[in-house]
């Protein structure tokens, strides 16, 4: 078994604690390779922010659980030279059983979700409980989730969203014993989060739901999947360079910041991470034709997603500066 704190990793109690208690909420971000990694852990570092590095159960698979491993420990040695202290915990996002939770904790995963959202609410406490008493053994945390998604992302699909029920959370954190949940207040996961038509508004995030999870669990880490702003600026350079996705939007920034000030304290973006790669290489290669040196494609998207994480650790979640 590799421990993560033999990587130099952090579990996300005292980050969770800290951004309470600061009124921002810790960024997670998804990654599946070596530039992706590059930009999170360099922009984290230069604008000073804590970070969970998430990796979903495609992307493990995609990178390979042994090298995940060592480009964790990489990204924290990086983090070391350049004189920076901020925190890092390398997160499972949406693991979908017990034995994938236990090989994360045994490869130096420092957090893990169990997703058991899409069964019923006995056979979910049950499942999340399970993965509880094994992970805490170890002094790794567990996100659990409450509510079902829309959307898809990886191998997460769900059709219709379903709202958590407020009612239930006490019950679930108290039976479980998770160090952090999961609720649906509207967010979803992909580039198409909200059915809107040309001159029209996103609908606004149910901040009734969110208020009523706080009153119920004071205190209690709240976490948000699906909260990419699927930014406009880079949908419009893939549609004007040869991609379609007419008609894509997200979460708009001002109901992030404010979610952020409340007790959700991690936020989750990767569909924003992937338009702006995909953006920056298919810019590059449709000017660049005989371009076919990967450097010279991935790099500058690589740059380009660095910016946005900056911008969104600044702008958005006001995660810099704390570290």
């Amino acid at each position: 078994m590799v421990h993560y704190k033999d990587l130099g990793l952090s579990n996300t109690r005292d980050m969770f604690k800290k951004a309470m208690d600061g009124g921002y909420a810790v960024p997670a971000y998804n990654f599946n390779n070596l530039e992706q990694l590059q930009a999170i852990i360099n922009g984290c570092i230069e604008s000073r922010s804590p970070v969970i590095l998430q990796v979903s159960k495609g992307a493990r698979s995609y990178a390979n659980q042994t090298l995940l491993r060592y480009m964790a420990q990489g990204a924290m040695e990086v983090i070391k030279e350049a004189g920076s202290k901020i925190p890092v915990a390398l997160h499972l996002d949406h693991g979908d059983s017990y034995d994938l939770c236990v090989s994360c904790i045994e490869t130096g995963f420092s957090s893990v979700m169990i997703d058991g959202s899409a069964h019923p609410y006995d056979e979910n406490v049950a499942l999340t409980r399970k993965v509880v008493d094994y992970a805490h053994k170890h002094d790794v945390s567990v996100e659990g989730e409450l509510g079902v998604l829309a959307g898809i992302e990886d191998e997460v699909s769900h059709a219709k969203s379903h709202y958590t029920n407020p009612e239930e959370v006490e019950d679930f954190v108290k039976k479980t014993g998770v160090d952090s949940l999961a609720i649906s207040i509207g967010t979803s996961h992909g580039a198409y989060k909200f059915k809107v038509k040309p001159g029209e508004e996103v609908p606004p995030l149910r901040f009734d739901v969110l208020e009523e999870v706080e009153k119920r669990i004071p205190g209690f880490p709240i976490v948000l999947h699906g909260a990419s702003s699927v930014l406009q600026e880079y949908v419009e350079i893939i549609n004007a360079n040869g991609g379609r996705l007419e008609g894509a939007a997200g979460v708009p920034a001002e109901q992030l910041r404010r979610a952020a000030k409340s007790a959700v304290c991690k936020i989750n973006i990767d569909s924003d991470g992937r338009l702006v790669v995909t953006a920056l290489i298919r810019k590059i290669l449709k000017e660049n034709p005989g371009e076919f040196d990967p450097r010279k494609y991935l790099g500058p998207a690589r740059d380009e997603l660095k910016k946005m994480i900056i911008a969104k650790n600044r702008e958005v979640l006001g995660s810099a500066d704390r570290y």
